[in-house]
């Protein structure tokens, strides 16, 4: 279940806040690079990367634990990867970049259950779940589709295109 590869990224990016020549804003900039692709863009370890500050001339320059303020900062960027790396060992890599198939059904399921009857709902699950080829579950549903309206199946298809999760997936 693990994620070598991503896991080998984030213990180099470890591993590179002990070298003597360290750069804290070229090692955000690589590390949230790296974390963007792993667990996407929108993921809250990436701010807290960015969010790594230290600064010069202050009180700041010591933490409560007498760490000077570059150290407190490789601390807490040390302590993101390795909850990272941690979370891909134990759970593997994260779908990224489209939605799970499971907020895809839900999606899907909210969108035909908003716009049909119960029993016009459970018609078409019963279609679905029916043993056959794909071609003629495809004829059935149309048909149920155009007994059912002339807009149910455009609004039902609107509703899913309108979805934040779904529209902007969509290239």
């Amino acid at each position: 279940m693990a994620a070598e590869k991503e896991i080998e990224l984030l213990r180099e990016q470890i591993a590179k806040l002990e070298k003597k020549d360290f750069d804290l804003k070229a090692w955000k900039n690589y590390t949230t690079i790296i974390l963007g692709r792993i667990f996407g863009e929108d993921s809250r370890k990436i701010d807290q990367i960015r969010n790594i500050e230290y600064m010069h001339g202050s009180w700041s320059l010591r933490d409560t634990s007498g760490d000077s303020a570059i150290e407190a900062c490789k601390k807490l960027g040390r302590e993101i990867l390795e909850a990272s790396v941690s979370e891909l060992e134990n759970f593997g890599a994260p779908k990224t970049g489209s939605e799970s198939n499971e907020e895809i059904v839900l999606i899907i399921t909210e969108a035909l259950q908003d716009e049909l009857k119960g029993s016009q709902y459970k018609e078409l699950v019963k279609i679905l779940n029916d043993k056959g080829k794909t071609d003629e579950k495809k004829d059935k549903i149309f048909e149920k589709l155009r007994n059912y309206g002339s807009e149910t199946a455009n609004t039902i298809l609107s509703n899913i295109l309108a979805n934040p999760k779904i529209g902007k997936e969509i290239k």
